[in-house]
């Protein structure tokens, strides 16, 4: 009876045990089943991008064709910004759109993408006069992706952003894909093609090209409207990019004007130089010859192959010493060491040498510094001017020989009654060489000296009105006695352009009285000092 009892209950137990496991298994089948569900949920199909036009005009779009829309580039109408969007990426859009009517139905695919990813699908379709565009993405197909709202938004506001900059960047930008053609462009260079400029306000497409195929290298510059009243100047860069190149091109006109109105000015300098009887060799901061005049080479005797080759400025002096056209130095060490000082002292400031030339003739060698490091030499021949100076610096050391060879003290005073000159018998007479003495000798200091060493004399305040005057006056004469007693022969003549010559000698007779000049008076009662005036003789 007991063991029946156990065999029951053993029954039992695993009959309840067995139905607890089967419920957890079922349990369990069905968490997993329901987590493809909720997943599936969590991310619902996306919506297809799905536009209705009639004719160009926009009928009805999706949520998702609208955002295109508003991301799309300019246009002033739906079917412009759409097709402007379209057309880049899906070869011969315009013609397979054009026959739609006719076949009623046309699918496109879009280029290829570098990276092997699957590219866009674009389904037209003809629908009773309605064509109905269908963007298909194969990424996207079946199921979408949720996005934060901030951060679409920020998304939005940064493509904005960057739209907005390529828009009004003051330059012109375009996209060229791998076959030239210009699929992007900004918004300065749909203007400066009048892409946005058709009749009926839609896009131009494909975009007008301004310039010739870019290709990614050195920058060039381009000219548009060459032939026009106002040609427009542009450097163009290109960028490489994958499938094509982005490319720039920087308005260049206040650059092009600023090099032609500086190679106006290099022309006109170089036409004023060439007419220059002075020679000029302008050397840079390396010292190599950069602009020479053709005055140099008729100065220095150098070929104009030579100059042309723009030696340095070393070899063009080792050349010269060569051509016996500067000083001869004592040895080769001593003149380099000179030509040396001499680049330095031109580098550093104003300097200027004469070269005594073997052949007679006189140059003045002229160093100037110029900015960024440059010197320029100017090669002068003065030779007239040294043989002119020193003609006439033999004529005046001939003339005062001549003075000084004369007995009679003269003494030449000009208009402004300096002292120009004495002779030796006048320092001998006075006591006083002129040529001596520091500083301006004027014809009150002369007299002042005079009275000093002679007794009083009425004479002395008609030399000075006589010295002072400058209409016309004749020469006069007059005797004063020196302070030993001796009588002294004074006479002043008037000389050309105002100057005036005093001319003292001792008397060895007597002369006859003769009246002061007007307008001096001697006093008729004077009888301290003896004042003789004779007319002068000759």
């Amino acid at each position: 009876m007991s063991d029946s009892w156990m065999l029951a209950l053993i029954i039992a137990a695993t009959s309840v045990g067995s139905s607890w496991v089967a419920l957890l298994l079922i349990s369990l089948r069905r968490d997993r089943a329901e987590v493809p569900l909720r997943a599936t949920a969590a991310q619902p199909a996306l919506e297809q991008a799905v536009f209705l036009f009639n004719n160009e005009l926009l009928v009805d779009a999706t949520q998702p064709a609208r955002a295109l829309l508003d991301a799309a580039p300019m246009g002033d109408s739906d079917w412009a910004r759409l097709s402007a969007f379209l057309a880049p990426r899906f070869e011969g859009f315009g013609a397979a759109l054009s026959g739609l009517a006719e076949g009623g139905r046309v699918e496109l695919a879009a280029r290829p993408r570098a990276d092997g990813e699957a590219c866009l699908r674009l389904l037209a379709e003809d629908l009773g006069g309605l064509a109905r565009l269908t963007l298909i993405d194969p990424e996207a197909e079946g199921s979408g992706v949720l996005v934060d709202g901030l951060s679409q938004r920020a998304l939005e506001d940064e493509v904005e952003q960057l739209r907005a900059v390529a828009d009004r960047a003051p330059m012109l930008a375009w996209r060229e894909n791998a076959a030239g053609g210009v699929i992007w462009a900004n918004r300065g260079y749909m203007l400066r093609t009048d892409a946005l400029a058709a009749e009926d306000g839609a896009l131009v497409w494909p975009l007008p090209r301004l310039f010739e195929a870019m290709a990614a290298g050195a920058p060039r510059r381009h000219c548009l409207g060459a032939n026009s009243d106002r040609p427009a100047w542009f450097d163009l860069h290109a960028v490489p990019m994958d499938e094509g190149a982005l490319c720039f091109a920087l308005p260049a006109d206040a650059a092009v004007r600023a090099e032609r109105a500086l190679r106006d000015f290099v022309q006109t300098l170089t036409k004023t130089f060439a007419d220059l009887p002075i020679g000029l060799a302008i050397f840079d901061r390396q010292r190599q010859l950069q602009l020479f005049n053709p005055a140099l080479i008729d100065l220095t005797q150098l070929g104009a192959e030579f100059l042309s080759a723009r030696p340095t400025l070393y070899a063009m002096l080792d050349r010269l010493r060569e051509a016996r056209m500067m000083p001869e130095p004592k040895d080769y060490r001593s003149w380099r060491q000179q030509m040396t000082a001499l680049e330095q002292a031109a580098a550093a400031g104003h300097h200027a040498e004469t070269w005594e030339l073997p052949g007679g003739q006189t140059y003045r060698v002229t160093g100037r510094p110029h900015p960024d490091g440059a010197v320029a030499f100017l090669f002068e021949d003065i030779s007239s001017e040294v043989s002119l100076t020193r003609r006439f610096r033999a004529e005046l050391e001939l003339g005062q020989e001549v003075l000084d060879a004369i007995d009679e003290a003269v003494a030449v005073f000009l208009p402004s009654g300096e002292l120009a000159t004495s002779n030796a018998a006048y320092a001998r007479l006075w006591g006083v060489d002129p040529a001596a003495t520091l500083g301006r000798v004027t014809l009150l200091d002369s007299v002042r000296l005079w009275q000093a060493q002679v007794q009083p004399s009425p004479i002395w305040s008609a030399v000075r009105a006589f010295g002072s005057q400058i209409d016309a006056r004749a020469a006069w004469a007059a005797e004063v006695r020196l302070l030993d007693g001796q009588r002294l022969g004074c006479r002043f003549v008037p000389l050309a352009a105002g100057a005036m010559l005093a001319g003292f000698r001792r008397a060895r007779a007597s002369v006859e009285a003769t009246a002061l000049p007007r307008p001096v008076h001697a006093p008729a009662t004077r009888h301290d000092a003896v004042a003789t005036v004779t007319p002068a003789a000759g």
